[in-house]
């Protein structure tokens, strides 16, 4: 039985410069960071080590003027991450950005999906 076609989507990675970028991957952890206040949660989630998502942060709070995660270390009472302001406002411009790019090439990923031949699963 054939399911009609999955809608094409974009996937945004905004390069600053440098080697600073954010894309879907750090938008990810950052909202599963806020979800869950937790960096090691957040990563295995994502299938992700706790040392891939720790330099992920590392990378991004240096990135910005501010950091965007603030933690505080595990023990008897437990650790914990929470986004900062800066890193809400990062958060909600990149996924505005994602929206706002979605919303403009809709018509030209319809046009370009009605060109496509069957695409195997």
């Amino acid at each position: 039985m054939n399911q009609p076609p999955k809608p094409p989507a974009l996937r945004i990675r905004i390069v600053f410069g440098g080697g600073a970028m954010i894309g879907p991957g750090k938008a990810e952890l950052l909202e599963r960071i806020a979800r869950t206040g937790s960096i090691a949660a957040a990563g295995r989630e994502m299938g992700m080590s706790y040392k891939r998502a720790w330099q992920l942060i590392t990378t991004m709070n240096a990135m910005f003027r501010a950091p965007l995660v603030d933690s505080t270390r595990g023990g008897p009472g437990g650790g914990g991450a929470v986004l900062t302001g800066a890193g809400r406002a990062v958060l909600d411009h990149y996924r505005a950005i994602e929206a706002d790019a979605a919303n403009s090439a809709a018509p030209r990923l319809s046009a370009l999906q009605s060109l496509l031949g069957d695409i195997p699963e």
